[in-house]
């Protein structure tokens, strides 16, 4: 339960949710990268609160794991390790296949519809060299078409490891180029429309191993994201 939710003000618990919306919004576009410190003072006096309602904030982003809080450093954006990575991948297919069974049993014509005017918009954002866009868009997908399956409690779940799964991108990505394709999305939705269960969950499953075979899930590449991370910020001072 958060800070101001136990002190019963509305308006507190307001800014709280406003500055965790925030700070994860740009934690899944890719404007704050794992292993960023995120000051304390800055975040406060950008939303003009104090240092308490900020650390409110952290402990619900802390809590949700998209923040660490170091000793005597202060409080970070996550970088999760290897095993963390795998974790959230194997959570990320279990739900997906879940919620694709259910989207069986209740998506309307409608929905289906909607989906596919997604998948145009997907087609015109990576067509485009808005790199920030690519990432917003990254995952949405996946998250309407969980939504067809009518279980808030499954989407909440999704969406969380999906959220965490945008630190495992920026940490462990081979390339910063395309996540996620809107001709697999289209077959999905077809074989969705059609009621072949069968070929929807094996379309699914491809799309999932692709994404996932654009991971180098090893040590050496967490440490080269952390060094380039250093590099741009030196090389950019030096000029």
């Amino acid at each position: 339960m958060r800070m101001a939710e136990r002190n019963g003000d509305a308006t507190g618990d307001d800014i709280v949710e406003r500055i965790c919306d925030t700070l994860a919004e740009a934690i899944a576009e890719g404007a704050l990268r794992p292993g960023m410190k995120l000051p304390e003072d800055v975040v406060g006096g950008h939303f003009g609160v104090s240092r308490t309602v900020v650390r409110g904030a952290i402990a619900v982003l802390q809590r949700d794991r998209l923040v660490e809080r170091k000793r005597n450093r202060g409080a970070f954006v996550a970088e999760p390790g290897i095993d963390e990575a795998r974790a959230l991948l194997e959570a990320r297919r279990s739900l997906e296949m879940l919620m694709l069974d259910h989207a069986f049993e209740r998506a309307s014509a409608e929905q289906l519809e909607a989906l596919r005017a997604l998948t145009i918009e997907e087609d015109r954002i990576h067509a485009a060299p808005d790199d920030a866009a690519k990432e917003k868009l990254s995952g949405r997908f996946h998250v309407e078409l969980a939504k067809l399956a009518g279980n808030p409690v499954l989407l909440e779940a999704l969406e969380k490891v999906l959220a965490r799964i945008s630190l495992v991108n920026a940490m462990y990505r081979r390339d910063h180029g395309d996540q996620c394709g809107a001709n697999h999305h289209r077959d999905i939705i077809e074989a969705v429309a059609a009621g072949d269960q069968p070929a929807a969950r094996r379309l699914m499953s491809q799309h999932l191993d692709d994404l996932e075979h654009r991971l180098i899930l090893d040590e050496a590449q967490g440490d080269s994201h952390s060094l380039t991370s250093v590099l741009e910020r030196f090389s950019a001072r030096a000029g």
